[in-house]
């Protein structure tokens, strides 16, 4: 089957992605639109075509490990003199882009591969152009900021015309699937009233929606046309398996100081008072008469 070249990348969203590749294009850049504007996880790889397979079952599960994690763009920056690269910032998100092509580089997976320069996420906007051209770049996008929360990533393959497309993006989450799975599936059942069990599949019951908010669904959504279950009703209209709240004040603990022995009362003070006294002189005089 031959081998393919691929790479592994988070694409930039609209309309910051057309935005910076329509830029990078106004700069001189011949590669501007065969690339769409992304960050790196795995730069060009060459693989083998039957492996496909084994790769993005390798990518899903790194994306079932994952969460959405937010992003930032900002300013510029260059790899002058080491590489002829101007690219903006990864000022946000920096950490997870890092965690993710380690995991997309891994020894167990099957795109191992060494980088020739240490790991360093960032939006390319200008590669291999003349010096005054990426000057432009570095002067005319140093004030660029862009932001958003980072869902996913995806796999490309690089065609014979230069141009990469993408194969397959890879959301992150437990229930992940990847758009080749969810292509041509059915929606997912409604769902109808929830039990003890959980919810069930139903095919034509309306669903429980959840307004925007956060709030209760009102009683139009409600499958019965009653209202939600609230405490502030009365004791007449709120539902049988919601008992009527009681407010009481817990017992407080006690005091460690008020666990003390309370205090002797004062006739036994004065008896016990005198008892030592006689005993005091009793010893004396037996002192005394020892001595004598």
């Amino acid at each position: 089957m031959g081998t393919v070249t691929l790479g592994v990348s988070i694409a930039v969203p609209e309309p910051y992605g057309s935005l910076l590749q329509e830029r990078r294009a106004s700069f001189g850049d011949p590669a501007a639109h065969g690339i769409p504007t992304h960050v790196t996880l795995l730069p060009p790889t060459e693989a083998e075509a039957a492996d496909l397979p084994a790769i993005e079952a390798h990518l899903a599960a790194i994306a079932t490990g994952g969460r959405p994690f937010p992003m930032r763009l900002s300013g510029t920056g260059t790899f002058r003199p080491l590489s002829p690269v101007v690219f903006v910032q990864v000022v946000e998100g920096a950490s997870a882009c890092s965690w993710l092509q380690k995991r997309v580089r891994d020894a167990s997976g099957p795109l191992v591969r060494e980088l020739q320069f240490p790991y360093h996420p960032h939006v390319t906007v200008a590669h291999g152009i003349s010096e005054a051209s990426m000057d432009r770049a570095y002067a005319e996008l140093g004030d660029y900021e862009a932001s958003w929360t980072c869902g996913s990533f995806a796999l490309y393959e690089q065609g014979v015309d230069s141009v990469w497309r993408k194969v397959n993006e890879f959301p992150f989450g437990a229930g992940a699937r990847t758009e080749r799975q969810l292509r041509g599936r059915a929606l997912v059942p409604r769902l109808s009233g929830s039990g003890r069990g959980g919810p069930r599949r139903t095919g034509g019951t309306a669903p429980l929606r959840l307004q925007a908010g956060g709030t209760a669904p009102s009683a139009s959504d409600r499958r019965d046309g009653s209202p939600p279950p609230s405490y502030r009703q009365t004791p007449e209209q709120r539902p049988r398996h919601m008992p009527q709240r009681r407010h009481h004040r817990p017992q407080r603990p006690r005091h460690p100081h008020r666990l003390r022995t309370p205090p002797q009362p004062r006739h036994d003070r004065v008896r016990d008072r005198v008892r030592s006294g006689h005993q005091r002189g009793a010893g004396e005089r037996d002192h005394r008469e020892r001595g004598s």
